[in-house]
């Protein structure tokens, strides 16, 4: 499970901020909102609110460059004008100075907690480092360290992976390094496997027919009854889906029933905007409720109904599965203590000098029947837009 997510000096977070997904024990209501763990609880899911350029979107582009960096910066090396980091370095802008950007996660299993961090500029990985906690001795270990005067590796791992440190290029995480041998050891491909299978959407997603038409074929073919079931739950009027090849092109096909009684059939992209991103949404999170992961969407909320968006959100709510859902969005309809725990809400700030904050519902005193919605559109959590009194003049009448 994911536990924590943090940057540094990305974008418009100037300073370290982290999204943590643990549980708050003294928080007893919707404990099916909860992951068990060994020895924290997690959040199945977490929504980010914020104003308009207020940062939340950043932080979806921070987790998204993270990805980016951990999953390609061995594929590049060497190469500077598509490399990973360079393509990456996105620092706080109103700064005279350049520093490193970092990031750092905390992932959680049954056993173990590992805490993987880096710091790295436009050219090189500046530091980085992956530790080991056994929830059984409560020992921390560890697994590598590396800072300008070379790359540590731990004592469990010394004798397969020291011979190795010197391969290491300066724009390659050793993480990404590791993971790509064969050695005894899986720590290194566990961790690698657990960043690289994040599923980071946003709003031009949903608008890619290749993704369309490489992964909805398969769910047609072996899981349409489930897709049919959701369709049918959301109320889009479809009764069946199939598709055929034309001129080597896939073609999708919804099945509609008619006053007749006739079943008529619709080309899928003449669907509504908010079906086409439903479908899309359904393929992405039944694979990772199924294998396990997170999904993070931005702007989750565009083109759904908030009706619809809940009931995305539900599939969350699934006791077999550890997946979880990040996403940023401006409704508010859902922002109610019916639906989420205070330690499931984020709210994103930005002051007058660019530095945007990050802070959850649960760091703010609320009286036990506040309303989480009335009080967030009256500023009291901040993440709204402030709007200044502007005039807008009429134009003159021309008289006709």
């Amino acid at each position: 499970m994911l536990a924590q997510f943090s940057m540094k000096n990305v974008l418009s977070f100037k300073d370290e901020t982290t999204l943590d997904l643990t549980s708050i024990p003294a928080y007893k209501q919707h404990k099916y909102n909860l992951i068990p763990g060994t020895q924290d609880n997690f959040v199945r899911f977490a929504a980010i609110y914020g104003a308009n350029a207020s940062g939340k979107s950043n932080l979806y582009y921070g987790i998204r460059m993270f990805r980016d960096i951990v999953v390609n910066s061995m594929n590049t090396a060497g190469e500077m004008e598509d490399n990973a980091l360079t393509r990456n370095y996105l620092p706080f802008a109103f700064e005279d100075m350049e520093n490193p950007s970092e990031y750092q996660i905390v992932i959680c299993d049954s056993e173990n907690e590992y805490r993987y961090g880096f710091e790295f500029t436009d050219e090189k990985i500046v530091s980085e480092w992956l530790y080991k906690k056994d929830y059984n001795s409560n020992r921390q270990s560890i697994i590598i360290e590396r800072s300008k005067e070379g790359i540590t590796v731990g004592a469990s791992i010394r004798r397969e992976c020291d011979k190795y440190k010197e391969q290491i290029m300066p724009e390659t995480l050793a993480l990404s390094f590791f993971s790509r041998l064969a050695l005894k050891t899986d720590i290194f491909s566990r961790i690698y496997a657990e960043i690289s299978r994040m599923v980071i959407i946003d709003t031009a997603f949903y608008e890619n027919r290749r993704f369309m038409e490489r992964l909805l074929p398969d769910v047609i073919d072996n899981h349409k009854d489930k897709l049919i079931e959701f369709l049918t739950a959301i109320d889009t009027g479809i009764r069946d889906i199939s598709y055929e090849t034309v001129d080597r092109r896939i073609v999708f096909f919804t099945h509609h029933r008619g006053e007749n009684q006739k079943i008529h059939h619709l080309n899928l992209y003449r669907e509504s905007q908010g079906t086409l991103k439903s479908i899309i949404i359904f393929i992405i999170a039944s694979s990772i409720i199924q294998n396990g992961g997170v999904m993070v969407v931005d702007e989750l909320n565009i083109k759904l109904h908030p009706l619809l968006l809940k009931f995305v959100i539900d599939l969350f709510k699934n006791d077999r599965s550890n997946a979880q859902l990040i996403y940023t969005t401006h409704d508010t309809t859902l922002l109610d203590k019916k639906f989420f725990r205070r330690d499931q809400v984020w709210f994103v700030e930005k002051d007058d000098y660019g530095h945007s904050t990050l802070k959850a519902l649960s760091d703010f005193k609320i009286r036990s029947d506040a309303s989480f919605e009335k009080d967030y559109l009256s500023g009291v959590y901040g993440g709204i837009p402030t709007l200044l009194d502007y005039v807008m003049e009429a134009g003159e009448s021309d008289g006709k």
